[in-house]
């Protein structure tokens, strides 16, 4: 049974992926933490919309979270031909400050994670010689940003990871997006203890973000930034040198996070 796996897939990005998908006849594959939000999900789409829904509760920062994953798909035989990394979360404060193991436990999940499960996956789409591979990156990572340090480094590993790959596996007829959105209407802020946004005006819905995805999907493009003040941005940081960027950055955020 071909598939669409999404991780992250109880809320946010991930649930409205699940939503459009399912819409167009998308059998899925849905990942999370919550196993009580995610068989309430998989029962309200496989009613409406008549597909198959397999969900799979598990943590992706745990050891071997990735091949565990990888195992309940082959043992079902389910065929990944979609591969949505959406999982991931964020931090906001004054590095020194953070919490050390969350910021390590976020390295595992936007970085490590992705990695693994790109790679358990991209092997059996190599073979079909065809597949999608969307990466959920962030316009957080076109440049560095004081008091999002760990948060921004790891979207900007996860959209040059994706380029890079994307190259690699034109000739197997695989294509890979890295999808960049900016502020959007999810629980992303609380999350990482946010009290507000960074940029309110500029958010968009969940909803915004997946058509904005499904757009190019199919287009051959490597990479989109979601939402039009968040393309001029990251396409403004080709020519403003990061020192100017940061020191910008630095001056505003300060006073929310670190007091002389």
């Amino acid at each position: 049974m071909k598939a669409t796996l999404i991780t992250g897939a109880s809320s946010g990005i991930g649930e409205a992926f699940a939503r459009r998908l399912a819409a167009e006849g998308h059998n899925l594959v849905l990942v999370a933490r919550s196993e009580n939000k995610l068989r309430e999900l998989c029962d309200e789409l496989k009613n409406k919309h008549n597909v198959t829904c397999h969900f799979v509760a598990v943590d992706l920062t745990e050891f071997e979270a990735d091949k565990q994953l990888f195992e309940e798909t082959e043992k079902n035989d389910i065929e990944v031909d979609w591969l949505i990394n959406n999982a991931g979360f964020g931090s906001m404060g004054d590095f020194a400050k953070l919490e050390l193991d969350r910021e390590l436990q976020m390295i595992d999940l936007n970085i490590s994670a992705l990695v693994a499960l790109t790679h358990r996956y991209l092997a059996k789409m190599r073979e079909r010689k065809s597949g999608t591979i969307l990466n959920v990156s962030s316009a957080a990572g076109f440049q560095p940003i004081p008091f999002m340090a760990t948060y921004a480094a790891t979207k900007s590993f996860v959209t040059s990871f994706s380029e890079a790959i994307a190259e690699e596996n034109r000739p197997f007829g695989i294509q890979v997006l890295a999808l960049c959105p900016g502020s959007t209407e999810t629980n992303f802020h609380a999350a990482a203890k946010m009290d507000r946004a960074l940029n309110v005006k500029g958010q968009e819905t969940v909803e915004d973000v997946v058509e904005t995805a499904m757009k190019v999907v199919g287009s051959g493009r490597t990479k989109v930034v979601s939402g039009w003040t968040n393309w001029v941005v990251a396409t403004a940081t080709n020519f403003v040198p990061n020192s100017l960027i940061t020191r910008a950055m630095g001056k505003g955020l300060r006073g929310r996070f670190q007091k002389e």
